[in-house]
């Protein structure tokens, strides 16, 4: 049995965690071994450089989803009675800073080699007792390395949307970008082997500036979640779509005149408020747990629901005129 604080998961969303841990260790194991490769031939290359730090930087999401799945497991306390759930947005918001401080150093540093008109050279190598160009070895280790990623990204999308959670997702948006960073790091390498010498330090840039907007994307969506802004769905571009599901399932009850919910996101589960305005002045306890319990039923992501009666709605919940 799989829990989320005080909820069991049901059989998919428990088999979705499974696989998600598993994919981010493969993800971290991987990293571990590109990061590794890319180290010996990195050479003088700023793009190269940029982008062997990006991908070291691309296990902040996937630790920081491992280290919160152990938090948010634990069950409700008197001390944390809304449980673990927002060290989820914790790990997102951590990442993210470190994204956006280490993007802005090397941003600034490869806009810094450009301003000096700095020209750096690649050096050959001896290989089986030949001589070749370091930067044909680059190109061909950042090619293949390339491809894996682009799965990984897909399979995360897919579970993000499974598990209801923004870190996952954020983490698959950034695997679905690498290509990005290794293409740039190729042009970077080829524009030093052609003369071109700029092109290594725009390709940095190009990189230092994805890191940069990788961290301000994730940080922004962590402290909008931390502030209990309206629940969104994973990729924050409209409300989920859950808010209208309970309201309606709460206006199909006879005693109910009016209804308006506050839910927030708690890193993947939901918690609810739901305000609403009886038809007469009398309302029994069965009818407000049994509308609880709808509520609960519409999903498993609805962690804590709590139906409140009330004359009116209250303002930022009353109806637009």
């Amino acid at each position: 049995m799989t829990r989320f604080g005080h909820s069991e998961l049901p059989d998919e969303q428990a088999d979705a965690l499974r696989r998600a841990k598993l994919i981010e260790w493969l993800s971290i194991g991987y990293t571990v071994c590109t990061v590794t490769v890319v180290a010996f031939v990195v050479g003088n290359s700023q793009a190269m450089r940029t982008a062997w730090i990006e991908d070291m930087l691309s296990t902040l999401p996937q630790i920081a989803f491992l280290i919160a799945v152990l938090f948010i497991r634990r069950p409700h306390t008197r001390k944390h009675p809304y449980g673990m759930h927002r060290a989820m947005g914790v790990g997102h918001l951590v990442g993210g800073v470190a994204l956006v401080i280490v993007g802005g150093l090397l941003a600034y540093e490869s806009i810094s080699g450009l301003v000096a008109l700095d020209h750096p050279t690649i050096g050959t190598v001896s290989l089986f007792g030949h001589t070749i160009w370091l930067g044909w070895l680059m190109v061909g280790v950042m090619v293949p390395i390339a491809i894996p990623p682009f799965f990984f990204a897909r399979a995360k999308l897919r579970l993000s949307e499974q598990l209801n959670n923004k870190l996952l997702y954020a983490d698959a948006a950034m695997s679905r970008a690498d290509w990005q960073t290794n293409a740039a790091s190729i042009v970077g390498v080829l524009g030093i082997g052609f003369g071109i010498w700029w092109l290594d330090g725009a390709a940095a840039t190009f990189i230092s500036a994805g890191i940069l907007w990788d961290g301000l994307t994730n940080t922004r969506a962590a402290v909008l979640d931390l502030t209990d802004m309206r629940a969104t769905t994973v990729d924050q571009k409209s409300p989920h779509p859950l808010i209208d599901e309970i309201e309606e399932t709460l206006r199909e009850l006879p005693w109910v005149r009016e209804v308006g919910c506050r839910v927030r996101d708690q890193g993947h589960v939901m918690h609810v408020e739901a305000f609403v305005v009886p038809r007469d002045d009398t309302v029994s306890l069965d009818d407000l747990e049994s509308a609880g319990h709808r509520v609960a039923a519409l999903s498993w992501t609805m962690q804590d629901v709590a139906i409140i009666p009330a004359s009116e709605l209250p303002e930022e919940l009353a109806p637009s005129t």
